[in-house]
């Protein structure tokens, strides 16, 4: 077998979407599981709606998410000489033809169709036009391009590596639209042309392309090209049972990023999807295209959860050394040094969902930094007595465990009523880590300075009141 080559295809018409992740994905891993080539190819030839700015976000993000191509940048209208030439020699071959039937006929052959109890197909009225009669009216009448498949007999093969060979009738196919009015391309020939010039062997999409697989098959076949194998997987839905796309809510790449997302945990989310034997310990995407079992992805549709792709956020957040965390926490928490940043990283790692929930342990930092709201109450009911006979007990036994005691013997105070004003007063959090390792974070004087500042904190609510 050559050389495995997949592509991602996208319009340069908007940002890249979850849907369009998937596909990437998937091409992307299939590609290096079997050690080919991912080639990235923008289909650019809908000159009023592709710009710049969405090619070079969709390159920004497939970037992000680690998904590099080989090879140049490839873009369809690269090859438009190419497919005008397809369309010359199958119309050549009588299979294209010139369809001059109106949109109001059109519809009403469809209503009848269905009247009847019949699909609502193209009725083939243009398509024995003689060539003179074609290219005279062509002249002076607005006319599209379709392909000549609907047939009595005969039959069209799709190579599916899940389906195996998926078998059309084709007199179940219609004669599709290649051309529109206006002279543009449909995405059904250069879409296939581009992808046996660029020597595509596999192309990997969802099976709502199932049909159109057909059509390209056959195209591709008149015209002497081997067609790719096809692996047509299950749709992406959201929670609601709809198709996942930019039109129905999904999220963009970008907005993601924004949200502070690792770029990780979309992959895991995203490459786990219909593929429940994905092994828990693959924690990369090199390691998920490894242990890829492309034959059974499923061919069922599979829903979007947001919640399990935070979750693997929260999973690889905690797996981050804190060398690599540190850029993510700087926007959350006060300035300060780089090694004290190190070692405040690796305190409160693994408190952290999101990156922005540093900023409820910014007291660990500074002491001036305000208390979590709900913490608040906490010191102020604790009282300001409680927490001098803390600091009293800090200078005669500067460790965790002995100075909880002794606090508990002066106070009378245990378990919540104990522990919780203390975590407070010194992380300015509910929760967070071990206060023993809060303790040896801060040091002697850092503890000092946090229960001193506790105290005036009651003072203050005091007198407030």
């Amino acid at each position: 077998m050559s050389q495995v080559v997949t592509r991602f295809a996208p319009s340069p018409t908007g940002l890249l979407h979850l849907g369009n992740v998937r596909t990437a994905l998937l091409n992307w891993l299939y590609a290096r599981k079997h050690g080919g080539r991912f080639l990235l190819r923008f289909e650019d030839t809908d000159q009023d709606r592709s710009q710049i700015e969405y090619s070079d976000a969709i390159k920004a993000d497939l970037s992000w998410l680690g998904l590099e191509w080989d090879g140049d940048v490839l873009f369809q209208s690269g090859h438009a000489g190419k497919h005008g030439e397809a369309l010359k020699r199958l119309a050549e071959q009588g299979m294209a033809y010139r369809c001059f039937c109106s949109e109001s006929q059109l519809s009403l052959d469809r209503k009848l169709a269905t009247s009847r109890g019949l699909p609502p197909r193209y009725v083939g009225r243009c398509r024995e036009l003689g060539c003179d009669e074609a290219e005279e009216r062509a002249e002076h009448e607005s006319y599209v391009w379709r392909l000549a498949i609907h047939a009595k007999e005969g039959e069209v093969k799709v190579p599916d590596l899940l389906h195996g060979q998926v078998t059309f009738a084709r007199r179940d196919l219609d004669d599709p639209v290649v051309v529109r009015s206006d002279g543009s391309f449909t995405f059904l020939l250069p879409n296939a042309v581009d992808d046996a010039v660029d020597g595509i062997t596999h192309a990997l999409r969802g099976d709502d392309h199932l049909t159109n697989s057909a059509y390209q098959v056959w195209l591709l076949e008149r015209l002497g090209y081997q067609a790719p194998i096809y692996l047509h997987h299950g749709l992406l839905l959201g929670q609601d049972g709809a198709k996942l796309s930019k039109r129905s809510g999904s999220h963009s790449v970008a907005e993601l990023r924004e949200e502070g997302l690792l770029p990780g945990a979309l992959v895991q989310a995203m490459g786990r999807l219909g593929h429940p034997n994905m092994p828990d310990e693959a924690h990369c995407a090199d390691e998920l295209a490894l242990h890829l079992d492309e034959e059974h992805i499923s061919t069922s549709s599979v829903r979007w959860s947001d919640e399990e792709m935070w979750r693997w956020h929260t999973r690889l957040l905690h797996e981050l050394d804190s060398e690599l965390l540190i850029p993510l926490l700087l926007p959350h928490v006060p300035e300060t040094s780089h090694d004290r940043l190190a070692s405040f990283a690796s305190l409160i790692e693994k408190n952290l969902e999101r990156v922005e929930d540093a900023a409820l342990f910014q007291r660990l930092l500074d002491v001036q930094a305000p208390l979590e709201a709900e913490a608040l109450p906490v010191v102020h009911e604790a009282g300001a007595e409680f927490y001098q006979h803390a600091l009293d007990a800090w200078h005669a036994n500067p460790d965790w465990k002995s100075w909880t005691f002794a606090v508990k013997e002066k106070t009378g105070n245990k378990g919540k009523a104990l522990f919780m004003p203390l975590r407070v007063a010194l992380s300015g959090a509910l929760h967070g880590p071990e206060m023993s390792e809060v303790v040896s974070f801060l040091g002697y004087a850092g503890i000092v300075e946090r229960i001193e500042c506790a105290i005036s904190e009651c003072a203050k609510g005091q007198a407030e009141t």
